[in-house]
């Protein structure tokens, strides 16, 4: 009796077929690895990861947005490698969420540059080199557009590195609901808002750069808002034009005459928006003739400095970190102010206060410890700041609405050198809004924080980290399915 002949568990075909298939899934998994791992290589600093990535708009955007009639045509005119272009493009589908007439189109001006050139032809400003990442808002021919580069606070910080010293540019805050909503308001408004700067009286210039009284800063914020800044004299047969939306009076040092003054006092008799600021160099050469103005209204212009020792850096300024609840104010209580030798601003409590008396609200102040050049015993905090409204006189039509003001005790904290000190930037900007009655930028509106999860990694780091990924992770699978390919051979 014959033994039967045992066969093979494999033929020879299948365990090249077996091999076969073990080598292709290697390749594949090496492959998919090395794809995975080049493409983040490419992209990893675009990943933006904040802690409240989808926070929805802000109700008073939203209120603002839902009352818009006109069609709107949002152009999103971007590298879509940008950083923050998918943050910029969630953002706007969140107003048009709320609005319907409004749409958005995303133009990539590197890799559809014919769309890009059609747009170029119809925007002559994106024809310039330096237009890039740029959003275009657009209300039947009124446009607006808005510098997506200026989006973003960044602040520089040093990178860890085993050679050189390098930096490079964190970002900390997003602010484009701000941006957005104020673009929305300058093209649906027909009339563009107007701010008019008095001079000729040695008033902060808006066009000087220079750091120590130039207002370049202040003039370029407001522009930002979609404010048009124009300079003013009151000489001669000159008044307020019926187009001025804001007198400003930064810091004059000398004397307003009489007739302007009776110009300035119809103004704001007619409904007028006023920002007085005080310099302290008037002080030596007897008042400007706006005290006695103000002091119509209900407003105490002081002579004496404010002093606070416990609130300062170098003796002459202020540290503001007192405030009251007003709408100019409330968005930086956290933040303080910084003035320079401010004068104390207080309102005067009339003897037979009526329904058409103003109403009048100290919003800055010092510290309970401070004093005045004049009077260092009396301790006691002191109004810098503050904000007047006087509402229209029943069966009085005014001719340019509800009259507001701001009074300052200090005007050099605008001032170019101190304007990104603190939250003094932020001041004028809240202020201006609040005289315009743009109360959809008051609140909800500040920037929004960005916060990066990385890891800090040396260049040694890095490179080991590199090989890691790129060769020992998939060289493993290689290797353990070359051996799972010699042992079922055997």
């Amino acid at each position: 009796m014959s033994t039967p002949t045992t066969k093979p568990s494999f033929s020879p075909y299948r365990r090249w077929g077996i091999g076969l298939h073990v080598f292709l899934v290697a390749v594949l998994v090496l492959a998919a690895v090395i794809m995975v791992n080049f493409l983040s290589w490419d992209h990893y600093v675009r990943a933006n990861i904040s802690s409240h990535p989808r926070d929805p708009i802000s109700q008073r955007s939203v209120n603002f947005v839902q009352s818009i009639t006109n069609q709107i045509k949002v152009i999103v005119y971007y590298d879509k490698e940008e950083p923050f272009f998918t943050t910029v493009v969630d953002l706007l589908n969140d107003y048009r969420q709320a609005n319907p007439k409004l749409s958005v189109r995303v133009v990539d001006y590197l890799r559809d540059p014919g769309t890009a050139q059609e747009l170029q032809s119809q925007y002559s400003f994106l024809a310039s080199p330096a237009a890039k990442n740029m959003v275009i808002f657009d209300c039947e021919g009124r446009v607006k557009f808005v510098d997506g580069n200026s989006l973003t606070r960044y602040v520089l910080e040093q990178v860890p590195s085993e050679k050189d010293r390098e930096y490079r540019r964190r970002p900390t805050a997003f602010e484009g609901e701000k941006a957005f909503t104020a673009a929305l308001i300058a093209v649906t408004n027909p009339r563009p808002l107007k701010a008019f700067f008095l001079a000729g009286h040695g008033e902060h210039d808006v066009d000087s750069g220079d750091k120590n009284v130039g207002y370049s800063k202040f003039a370029s914020i407001l522009r930002q808002n979609y404010i048009q800044v124009e300079k003013l004299s009151l000489l001669g047969t000159n008044s307020v034009p019926m187009d001025c939306n804001l007198l400003v009076i930064a810091g004059p040092t000398t004397a307003i005459s009489e007739f302007e003054l009776q110009k300035i006092s119809q103004y704001l008799d007619e409904g007028g928006r006023l920002l007085a600021l005080f310099n302290v160099l008037s002080l030596s050469r007897g008042q400007t003739g706006l005290e006695q103005i103000l002091a119509r209204w209900n407003v105490n212009v002081s002579t004496n400095i404010v002093k606070d020792p416990e609130h300062t850096t170098s003796g002459s300024d202020v540290i503001v970190r007192i405030f009251g609840k007003h709408p100019i104010v409330s968005p930086i209580a956290h933040l303080g102010l910084h003035l320079i030798l401010p004068r104390e601003i207080s309102k005067i409590e009339p003897p037979n206060k009526s329904a058409e008396s103003p109403v009048i609200q100290e919003i800055a102040f010092s510290s309970p410890n401070s004093v005045t050049d004049t009077n260092i015993r009396e301790k006691k905090s002191r109004p810098m700041i503050l904000a007047l409204e006087k509402g229209a006189i029943k069966g009085v039509i005014t001719e340019r609405g509800t009259t507001r003001m701001v009074i300052t005790g200090d005007s050099i904290f605008l001032a170019n050198h101190q304007f990104d000190s603190l939250a003094n930037r932020d001041f004028a900007t809240h202020a201006a809004n609040w005289l315009l009655d743009r109360t959809e930028l008051l609140e909800g509106l500040g920037p929004r924080p960005v916060i990066e999860f990385k890891l800090a990694m040396s260049e040694r780091q890095l490179r080991a980290s590199r090989w890691l990924l790129l060769a020992a992770m998939p060289g493993s699978v290689l290797l353990l399915g070359s051996l799972v390919w010699f042992r079922r051979r055997k």
